[in-house]
């Protein structure tokens, strides 16, 4: 199969997938802020419930935020019920962050959310073109993991 001009010059890929995979992400936060939370408190919320126990500054450093501005919101989170600190297993000077139950419905209600927006928009979509954008998946989340 002949390779296109946009395929075979990584800046012309780039240029078009960049404006995409931008206005995508827009509809998805949009999707979370109608659950009451804005994008980078759903994000947070869902480091914290994949490594239960993290602290505020591996957070920070993971996100690359300051810490100050990482403790602000992880502050928020917990004045919402969402998260709550407990100690740390190996440092007792140290507290990690787990999220709560209320947390867990939070995250499952940005999941819905966000999962109704692109299903209804993928039940539009031939099954051909279902077919591409799931082969594309596994290079899509292998271009995210070059960044760790």
């Amino acid at each position: 199969m002949p390779t296109s001009p946009i395929t075979a010059a990584p800046e012309l890929l780039a240029d078009a997938l960049r404006p995409l995979l931008l206005r995508l992400s827009r509809r998805l936060r949009q999707e979370a802020q109608k659950a009451g939370v804005s994008a980078l408190d759903a994000l947070i919320l869902g480091q914290i419930h994949r490594n239960p126990g993290v602290g505020v500054c591996e957070l920070a450093d993971a996100e690359r935020l300051s810490r100050p501005t990482m403790s602000g919101h992880v502050k928020r989170l917990e004045a919402a019920g969402w998260v709550a600190r407990a100690d740390h297993a190996e440092d007792g000077r140290r507290s990690g962050l787990a999220v709560t139950p209320a947390g867990d419905a939070r995250i499952e209600d940005i999941r819905r959310l966000r999962n109704d927006w692109l299903s209804s928009r993928l039940t539009q979509l031939s099954e051909a073109e279902r077919d591409q954008i799931a082969q594309a998946a596994p290079a899509l989340l292998k271009l995210l993991s070059l960044d760790a």
